[in-house]
């Protein structure tokens, strides 16, 4: 869960929430991500940027009003 005060949706704050989206993505998905890049001659960082993105949509918010 990821806990967020309402009144802190900067950008900043959404630009750290997308940081740790792209470690656990590098974490979880890393090698496979390496593979996938190496077979298809694509970017790693823009992959694991797209995959960050639909990360986010796995993880539950918790807005403290």
């Amino acid at each position: 869960m990821v806990y967020l005060n309402f009144t802190d949706l900067s950008e900043e704050a959404q630009n750290r929430l997308l940081e740790d989206s792209k470690k656990d993505v590098k974490r979880k998905f890393g090698d496979s991500i390496r593979q996938y890049v190496r077979e298809n001659y694509t970017c790693f960082e823009t992959m694991v940027e797209e995959e960050a993105l639909r990360n986010l949509y796995s993880y539950t918010f918790i807005f403290n009003i």
